[in-house]
C-alpha cells in the first residue's frame, strides 16, 4: 500500500514539473520578466521583512518578559527578607527565658508591677522597637496582674478583634496578616496594618497563654518598593486585595484596592509567607504598535517606493531593452534556411545583446554540430572549476573558524583593558580559556593543572554572575599538577554544584574544590573533593543519584536527567578499566560533597600518560 502510495506520488510531482516546465517555456520573455521580478523580488522582500518584524518583536517581547521575571523574583526576594527580620526577632522573643518569667509572675499591685518592669527593662535591655524603624512590638499575656502599657499588655485587650479571632481560627503558632483596621478599638484614625503574629508558647509547664505582635510599618513598606524603581508596575495581592504596589497610589488610610488589572499581567509568581499566600503580578509595558508605525509612515512609504515601485519601474524599462532585440535574433533565427544562419543587418547599441549579435554575425559560418559542441565541453569545465574552488573554501573556513574565534576574544579582552573594563576583560579571558578547552577534542585525558584552569575559569563565570551569593576556593597540592584525568571531570560536579546548589538558594554559598594525594606502603591514592553549602539533596534523591553513578553507562546517557554527571562517571569508568566506586552525602539545607578517590597499585601516576589502567576512584558525588 505505501509502495504505491509514494510511486503515485512521486508520478504527480513529476507530472506537475513537467507541466510548468512546459508553461515556462511557452510564454514570452516579457512575462518571464514580470514572474522573475515578483517571486524573485517582491515576494522575498515581503517575506524577508516580515521575518525581521517578527524577529525584532519577539526578541523584545521576550527581553521584556525576561526583566518581568527577574524583577518578580527581586521582588519576592526582597519581602522575604524584609519579613524574615520580623521572624528573627519574633523568634528570639519566642525563646527568651526572662521574658517567660516576667509574663508568668503575680504581682501584688500595679506598682510592684511597675518596678518589675523597670528592672526588666534596666536588667534585659530590651527595646520595644528592636532595632527596626517605626515597628510595634507588644506582647500579651491572659496574667490578671500585669498593668496594660508599653510593651506589654493583657489578652482581654485584643480577645474580640477580628484579626485576633482570624489567627485563633486559622490554628497556625505563626501568622503574617495583612488588614484595614477600622474597629476604632481603642479609638484612633483606620488605617491599614501589617502584623506578625505569634503564640509564646516555647516554654512548657507555663502558667499563662501568651501571644506576640509585631507590627511593621506599612508606609515605609510602600516607599521602600517605590524606592526600588522596578521598570515595571508592580502589585502584591492577596486574591482579589492589592497589599502592595509601586505606583505611588496606596494610601494608609484607605482600604485595600481591588485588583482588576489581570488582563495586563505579564508575569505572576504565586508565594507564600508564615501561612499568608500572595501572589505578585508584574505588569506589561503600555505599548501601541500601530502608532508608532503610523508615526514612521514617512519613512515606510519611502521604503516602499524604493524597493518595489522603483524597481518595477526599471524592470518595464529593462524588459523592452531586451524583447526588442531579442525578438530581431529571434527574427534571425526563423529565417535559418539549409542549415545555414542569416546574417543581422543592423545591430543597435553597445551592451551585451549589441556584441551578443554582432558575435552571431562572426559566427554565422560555424555549423550548428560545432557550436554546440563547444558550448557543451565549455559548460562541464565551469562546472569543474567551480566545484573545485568550493571544497578548497570549505577546507579553508574549517581551518580558520576556531582560529578567529579566539583572535575575536582576544581582540575583545584588549579593548576591554583599553578601555579600562577589566572585569569584562577577565569575563571575556575566561571565556576562551572554556571555549579553547571545549574545541580542543585530541584527546580525552588531560592534566590537573589544566583542568583547574578550566574550574577557575568557570567559577569566574559563575562568580560575575551571582555576585556575593557566591564564593569559591581552589586548594590543589602541588604534587598533583601533573597528573591526567579525563577531561572535563571536575569541572561537571563543579557545575553540578552551582546548578543545584547555589542557584536555588537565596543566601550566600561556598563551592569548595580539594584536590592531594595520600601514600601508604602499597599504593598512592588521589584524592579530588567538590564540597558546597548549598540547598542540599533528599535521601531518597541522594540514593537515586548514587545509583546512576554507579551504573553509568552508555544506555543511562540516553535517559533524561543528569547527563554530565552520568558522563564524567562513564569515563572514569572507562579510563580506569571499570574499578570505580562511587560514594554521596548530602543534607537538606547544609550542602553536598563529592570525593573521587584514584588508588594505584604499584607505583605513582606518571605524568603526561593518558592510559590510567590502574586506577581506583572513589567518587562521593554532588548532586
Amino acid at each position: 500500500m505505501n509502495v504505491v502510495q509514494k510511486e503515485g506520488g512521486e508520478y504527480w510531482c513529476k507530472k506537475l514539473a513537467g507541466r510548468l516546465y512546459w508553461y515556462m517555456n511557452h510564454i514570452k520573455l516579457s512575462r518571464k520578466l514580470t514572474i522573475l521580478y515578483v517571486f524573485c523580488v517582491l515576494l522575498p522582500l515581503v517575506v524577508t521583512d516580515s521575518i525581521v518584524l517578527y524577529i525584532v518583536l519577539n526578541n523584545e517581547n521576550a527581553k521584556q518578559q525576561h526583566a518581568m521575571e527577574n524583577e518578580a523574583s527581586a521582588i519576592q526576594y526582597s519581602l522575604t527578607n524584609s519579613i524574615d527580620y520580623a521572624a528573627a526577632t519574633a523568634k528570639q522573643i519566642y525563646m527568651n527565658e526572662y521574658i517567660e518569667r516576667y509574663l508568668n509572675r503575680n504581682y501584688a499591685d500595679a506598682l510592684a508591677y511597675v518596678e518589675a518592669y523597670q528592672d526588666f527593662v534596666k536588667t534585659t535591655l530590651f527595646k520595644g522597637g528592636a532595632g527596626m524603624d517605626n515597628t510595634i512590638i507588644t506582647m500579651y499575656a491572659d496574667n490578671p496582674t500585669i498593668v496594660n502599657g508599653g510593651e506589654f499588655s493583657r489578652l482581654s485587650a485584643i480577645e474580640n478583634t477580628g484579626w485576633y479571632q482570624t489567627f485563633i481560627d486559622s490554628g497556625q503558632d505563626t501568622m503574617l496578616y495583612f488588614y484595614y483596621d477600622n474597629e476604632k478599638n481603642p479609638a484612633i484614625e483606620a488605617k491599614r496594618k501589617i502584623l506578625f503574629l505569634r503564640k509564646l508558647n516555647f516554654f512548657n509547664g507555663t502558667r499563662y497563654n501568651k501571644f506576640l505582635k509585631i507590627e511593621l510599618d506599612y508606609s515605609n513598606m510602600v516607599r521602600g518598593l517605590v524606592k526600588l524603581g522596578y521598570e515595571f508596575p508592580v502589585y502584591i495581592c492577596q486574591g482579589d486585595r492589592v497589599l502592595l504596589a509601586n505606583d505611588g497610589h496606596s494610601s494608609i488610610n484607605q482600604n485595600f484596592d481591588m485588583f482588576t488589572l489581570k488582563n495586563k499581567v505579564g508575569v505572576s509568581k504565586e508565594m507564600t509567607l508564615y501561612g499568608s499566600e500572595m501572589q505578585i503580578y508584574v505588569l506589561r509595558p503600555e505599548t501601541n504598535v500601530m502608532r508608532d508605525l503610523w508615526s514612521n509612515m514617512p519613512l515606510i512609504a519611502l521604503m516602499i517606493l524604493t524597493n518595489a515601485i522603483l524597481p518595477w519601474w526599471l524592470m518595464k524599462k529593462l524588459n523592452l531593452s531586451l524583447t526588442a532585440r531579442i525578438e530581431q535574433l529571434s527574427q534571425v533565427f526563423d529565417n535559418v534556411g539549409d542549415e545555414e544562419l542569416s546574417r543581422i543587418d543592423e545591430i543597435s547599441g553597445s551592451d551585451e545583446i549589441s556584441r551578443l549579435m554582432e558575435n552571431y554575425n562572426r559566427m554565422a559560418v560555424r555549423t550548428n554540430d560545432l557550436i554546440q559542441t563547444v558550448y557543451k565541453d565549455r559548460i562541464k569545465e565551469q562546472e569543474m572549476d567551480i566545484a573545485r574552488q568550493n571544497a578548497e573554501l570549505l577546507a579553508l573556513h574549517s581551518q580558520i573558524n576556531p582560529h578567529f574565534l579566539f583572535n575575536a576574544l582576544e581582540s575583545i579582552r584588549m579593548h576591554c583593558i583599553l578601555r579600562n573594563e577589566p572585569e569584562i576583560a577577565e569575563m571575556v579571558e575566561k571565556l576562551a580559556i572554556m571555549e579553547r578547552q571545549n574545541v580542543d577534542w585530541a584527546t580525552d585525558t588531560v592534566e590537573i593543572r589544566k583542568e583547574m584552569e578550566f574550574v577557575e575559569a568557570y567559577l569566574g563565570l559563575q562568580k560575575y554572575r551571582f555576585g556575593d551569593r557566591l564564593s569559591y576556593e581552589l586548594d590543589v597540592d602541588a604534587d598533583c599538577l601533573d597528573i591526567m584525568i579525563p577531561k572535563l571531570t571536575v569541572v561537571t560536579f563543579v557545575e553540578n554544584a552551582c546548578i543545584h546548589g547555589i542557584e536555588s538558594k537565596t543566601a550566600q554559598g561556598w563551592i569548595f574544590v580539594r584536590i592531594y594525594k595520600e601514600k601508604t606502603e602499597t599504593a598512592t591514592k588521589l584524592y579530588i573533593e567538590v564540597e558546597d553549602t548549598g540547598s542540599g539533596m533528599e535521601e531518597e534523591e541522594r540514593q537515586r543519584l548514587l545509583e546512576m553513578m554507579q551504573s553509568a553507562s552508555i544506555d543511562r546517557l540516553k535517559e533524561k536527567g543528569r547527563v554530565g554527571i552520568v558522563n564524567a562517571c562513564l569515563r572514569l569508568k572507562m579510563v580506569t578499566d571499570n574499578q570505580v566506586k562511587f560514594a554521596l552525602d548530602s543534607e537538606t539545607g547544609i550542602g553536598t560533597i563529592v570525593q573521587i578517590q584514584l588508588m594505584i597499585a604499584s607505583k605513582e601516576l606518571s605524568p603526561h600518560c593518558e592510559q590510567q589502567n590502574a586506577a581506583l576512584c572513589e567518587t562521593d558525588n554532588k548532586k
